[in-house]
């Protein structure tokens, strides 16, 4: 099915409130919702305490790789009633026909590296080193990615390594750093290292490095999966999971939806369409919100009328 407009979306959405729910007080008090853990502080600190202001319903959240989230959802090890994805492709490859038929793409992001300043890392980042170089000299486990086997983020990481290596000539680059990295298995906690002094950087998203406070070195847009101009060139990069999911690169997509067998459904349809409507919330914190929300699938009319 194809995704409507922008402004039609916006359009619907918005219409009769402020953030899209205003006048929706029902008989849910709460709402379960598993995210990635690239959206940790957005919902926690920001948009779950507005939802919770202006319906009356709180927001329980959990966060793991999305990956993780699909596997707990698909496995029934969890049952909530709003599912939020970092890789718009896997929550349909997933969850579509099984659970939902239907979401809601919401922002975009960028990969790139944060790091502590007070490191030979980030000295020479800092210095004007070109990143490869610096993480090629790197000692082992100076450098942590996500589990690419749970996470968008950590399979993201090793397409743009794969990338990287194409497009500055680098033979062999990409085996060498991702077999150098450390990989950490919960997202949420992949800065801890930096933070800590245990680790010198990370490949995050851009988002995550202003959460924690962090200097963020950007990669080029070619392969920073930021850009749809450049979707078929992050199409040259793939990763294949140990549960057997190739994931292909392509621009970066965070997306939501309200499962089938919520306990709250009314609470997760009304979750979701406040998301959509958080495009400033997203942006102030990190999130690329042009051009979206943006709706797939048989999107149902509590989410999109007013």
């Amino acid at each position: 099915m194809q995704s409507r407009s922008r402004r039609s979306v916006l359009a619907a959405l918005s219409a009769g409130s402020g953030l899209g729910i205003a006048g929706c007080l029902g008989d849910d008090e709460s709402v379960s919702v598993l995210a990635a853990g690239s959206l940790a502080v957005v919902l926690d600190d920001h948009v779950g305490g507005q939802f919770e202001a202006e319906t009356g319903i709180a927001c329980h959240a959990e966060y793991y790789g999305t990956n993780a989230v699909m596997r707990m959802v698909s496995d029934g090890r969890k049952y909530p009633d709003v599912v939020v994805s970092a890789d718009a492709g896997l929550l349909r490859d997933r969850l579509y026909d099984t659970h939902t038929t239907w979401d809601v793409s919401i922002a975009s992001n960028a990969v790139g590296i944060a790091y502590a300043s007070d490191t030979r890392f980030g000295e020479r980042l800092e210095a004007g080193d070109p990143w490869y170089e610096v993480a090629r000299d790197a000692d082992p486990g100076a450098l942590a990615i996500s589990d690419p086997d749970l996470d968008p983020l950590g399979y993201r990481a090793i397409h743009a390594f794969r990338l990287a290596e194409r497009e500055h000539g680098l033979d062999g680059f990409a085996e060498a750093v991702t077999d150098a990295a450390y990989r950490e298995p919960q997202e949420p906690q992949l800065l801890a290292g930096v933070e800590t002094g245990n680790r010198a950087a990370a490949v995050v998203y851009r988002n995550m490095a202003a959460d924690h406070g962090l200097p963020f070195h950007p990669f080029p847009e070619a392969y920073d999966f930021s850009n749809p101009e450049y979707a078929d060139r992050y199409a040259e990069a793939s990763y294949t999971t140990d549960g057997g999911y190739t994931a292909t690169g392509a621009p970066i997509v965070y997306n939501a939806t309200a499962l089938e067998s919520a306990d709250s459904p009314d609470a997760g349809r009304k979750f979701v369409r406040f998301l959509a409507n958080a495009s400033d919330l997203l942006r102030e914190n990190g999130f690329e919100t042009a051009g979206f929300p943006r709706t797939h699938g048989d999107v149902p009319a509590e989410v999109t009328d007013g």
